[in-house]
């Protein structure tokens, strides 16, 4: 897997329209301020809707910034037949099992898994599917994902840090001030959706992040 997860955002289109944000415009922006891969996330959309974001936000990311459907693998099947640049998928413990997956998004895209249990990351690398990361979290509580699991905070997600044998992003309520012990943790990265999405300026918040991420090395 030749994906950078260090900065990673998951999008919310209405965290960013309340803030006063198009989301193309902000996810272009923060990828001038150096978030390293976007996940577009759309709980309520239509199936065409989301497929038009996601290809609008395709067009926008420049070649090094690596773009991940949440979910939908019919999205994601769909924008790569329209010619999108989508590097894969990242689904939950309540979606299609990865194996399945795996035999539709074929050899190439890249997989990523949510865990939060010791047993859920020993499946995930054991999984014939070839989980390429997987996403641990709630880091802390969240309001942006429904069904988010009770938040582990920043001792217990670096405790599940160090069991996954595969690539760990930590998400949920992620904010500047956890990067540099989600790193020394030997995460992967750090998932942050509202951090960006809510900012006046998300161009300077994904900024402040890559340097906090940076200055923890």
């Amino acid at each position: 897997m030749n994906v950078d997860l260090s900065v990673y955002l998951v999008t919310d289109a209405r965290l960013a329209e309340a803030a006063g944000h198009d989301l193309v415009e902000l996810v272009e922006a923060a990828a001038r301020g150096g978030v390293t891969a976007v996940q577009v996330r759309e709980k309520d959309a239509s199936a065409r809707a989301f497929l038009d974001t996601v290809l609008r936000i395709a067009e926008a990311l420049p070649a090094e910034v690596a773009l991940l459907v949440n979910d939908r693998v019919d999205v994601f099947l769909a924008a790569r037949d329209a010619g999108a640049r989508v590097a894969g998928v990242h689904v939950g413990q309540s979606d299609l099992p990865v194996t399945a997956v795996r035999r539709m998004v074929g050899p190439d895209a890249v997989i990523g898994l949510s865990a939060s249990t010791p047993e859920q990351l020993r499946l995930a690398a054991a999984s014939p599917a070839g989980v390429g990361y997987v996403g641990i979290g709630a880091v802390h509580a969240t309001a942006t994902k429904k069904d988010a699991p009770e938040p582990l905070g920043l001792a217990r997600f670096a405790a599940l840090v160090a069991e996954s044998a595969l690539p760990a992003v930590g998400i949920g309520g992620v904010t500047r001030a956890d990067l540099p012990a989600m790193r020394s943790a030997r995460a992967a990265g750090a998932a942050v959706v509202s951090a960006i999405c809510s900012a006046p300026d998300p161009a300077s918040a994904a900024r402040e992040l890559r340097a906090a991420w940076g200055a923890a090395s």
